[in-house]
């Protein structure tokens, strides 16, 4: 008897509708000089509705944005090259507030132009900014404040590539530390290298590891990358041949294991790759196209790293610059930057495909979205 009502009890609870969640997600975008540039909306976890919360902070270019641990600030690139006369873009730190607005805290100089990336090591006290045009890395330390230092080192990358056009020199495109934070990793799209440092304390933190870097295909254009949750593996998307390079990490060495296109064979169109995520639970790898309009879906062989194609989907909108998934792991949300929207995608999770949901909202220029976790 008490088995059948305990079996009673489950077939009950599977009928109520699970309760929706509000997260917010911070949207960064360009913008035409100094104005409403970060736009904070609401984001229903079930229905995978957003609103716009009518919040925005006012700054200008902020391409890319990025949260503290402790969700108490929020940070954003000035993705310009005019701010002072070394070409130098900027880096904004703002307090979230409990209303959600933005409250500036202070700026600083990157001395590298057009600033384009920025990520925090996982202690919360490093920052490092990509600079695409000055083909340099920016390091800060994050004060307990929230505010940045002044600028405590600057690595200029040299070279060039055979992309006619796009690699007359370097252009440092991303970077993340490794879960430990001993280890930097920095894409060029301009020298094709994801190149490795090791990171310490003092004035010179950042110096090369023993493997400095791992060398991509001639003409690739890495751009951003993602680590498999073991750390065993990265996945580096290529923007200007449309790839995706599986490293893995073998006998000390960061070594190719697969490449594998982004685009249908038969596209002959202009194609120009741009995020790549992997699934929460590692079983999917996820990259954006530009040009085809498109989110290109892989499954992962958790042992030897490499990816089957699943899915191909139009983004629904014009050029998805950024897109990331939520914290439920259940959608995706994808900035398309030329079309002026936000799309937003329900993830099937025994596939890992994705469905568009219909939502889409306007935002002029979204090209980063960043959940407030």
């Amino acid at each position: 008897m008490k088995l059948l009502l305990f079996i009673l009890f489950g077939i009950l609870l599977a009928g109520i509708p699970a309760v929706a969640k509000k997260h917010i997600v911070y949207v960064g975008t360009y913008t035409k000089g100094v104005g409403d540039g970060i736009f904070v909306y609401s984001f229903n976890d079930q229905s995978g509705r957003l609103t716009n919360l009518k919040k925005p902070a006012v700054i200008n270019n902020p391409s890319y944005l990025t949260i503290s641990a402790d969700k108490k600030y929020l940070y954003a690139v000035e993705e310009l090259s005019n701010l002072d006369s070394s070409k130098s873009g900027g880096v904004s730190a703002f307090r979230i507030e409990k209303d959600l607005k933005l409250s500036l805290i202070n700026h600083v100089l990157t001395h590298g132009a057009d600033p384009c990336h920025l990520t925090i090591s996982p202690d919360g006290k490093k920052m490092v900014v990509s600079n695409y045009s000055g083909g340099s890395l920016s390091m800060f330390n994050v004060l307990p404040d929230g505010s940045l230092s002044e600028m405590v080192q600057r690595i200029q990358d040299t070279g060039s590539g055979p992309f006619p056009g796009r690699q007359t020199g370097p252009h440092a495109h991303s970077a993340q530390f490794n879960a430990t934070g001993k280890l930097l990793f920095a894409a060029d799209l301009g020298i094709d290298e994801l190149k490795i440092y090791n990171v310490g304390v003092g004035e010179i933190a950042y110096n090369p590891d023993s493997q400095p870097f791992v060398k991509l295909a001639p003409g690739s254009g890495p751009r951003h990358f993602d680590f498999s949750p073991d750390g065993r593996f990265i996945y580096v998307i290529c923007e200007l041949n449309s790839t995706i390079e599986v490293l893995m990490k073998y006998g000390g060495e960061w070594k190719q294991v697969q490449t594998i296109k982004t685009i249908p064979k038969d596209y002959k169109g202009e194609n120009w790759c741009a995020d790549i995520h992997l699934s929460p639970d590692g079983r999917f790898v996820y990259g954006s196209n530009r040009g085809h309009n498109s989110i290109s879906v892989f499954k992962r062989d958790p042992t030897n790293g490499k990816l089957v194609w699943a899915q191909t989907v139009s983004v629904e909108g014009n050029w998805p610059r950024n897109f990331t998934i939520d914290p439920t792991g259940r959608f995706i949300l994808v900035a398309n930057e030329k079309s002026n929207d936000i799309t937003v995608f329900r993830i099937d999770e025994p596939s890992g495909k994705i469905a568009y949901t219909g939502f889409k909202v306007p935002n002029q220029s979204p090209v980063c979205l960043k959940f407030l976790r």
